[in-house]
């Protein structure tokens, strides 16, 4: 596995263990970040596909790494506003995300996202703005940089 900046932060979120978040790959020149997800069949619809609540929260999973990485951990974004476009079934098992920092302001934040499947099918694709705030942990008031170097 590559190491990341997401090495540094400790124990993934709950959120992130639920939906299986994996690191990829990020490139920081182009502000972008590669994960995968494992959908579980408790995440299936009546019909057996990954109910589309899930593949929301993948996606804005994605984003947000995107920004986390992108700014190395300086920053961490809340979700103003998401758009999603639900293009194909996606079927439980593992899920390819790619997201993107598309514009960063001062105090907002602009992102895209899309999941694929194991053919390289699109699934669904999203656009969200990110409300920025300095990255520090509420249990201990210390940014996650700052951890890593006190450590």
């Amino acid at each position: 596995m590559t190491a990341s900046i997401f090495d540094s932060l400790g124990d993934k979120p709950k959120m992130a263990e639920m939906v299986g978040w994996e690191f990829i790959a990020n490139d920081k020149a182009a502000r972008t970040v590669s994960l995968s997800f494992i959908a579980s069949e408790l995440f299936s619809n009546p019909m057996g596909y990954v109910h589309g609540g899930f593949l929301s929260t993948m996606l804005d999973e994605t984003m947000g790494s995107a920004l986390v990485a992108t700014t190395d951990a300086e920053l961490f974004g809340t979700t103003i506003s998401m758009t999603t476009d639900f293009c194909r079934p996606a079927f439980c098992g593992k899920i390819f995300a790619e997201g993107r920092v598309t514009t960063m302001g001062k105090s907002v934040a602009f992102l895209e996202g899309t999941l694929t499947d194991d053919k390289g099918r699109l699934i669904a694709r999203s656009t969200a703005s990110y409300k920025l705030h300095p990255f520090v942990r509420p249990h201990t008031g210390v940014a996650p940089a700052a951890e890593a170097v006190n450590a």
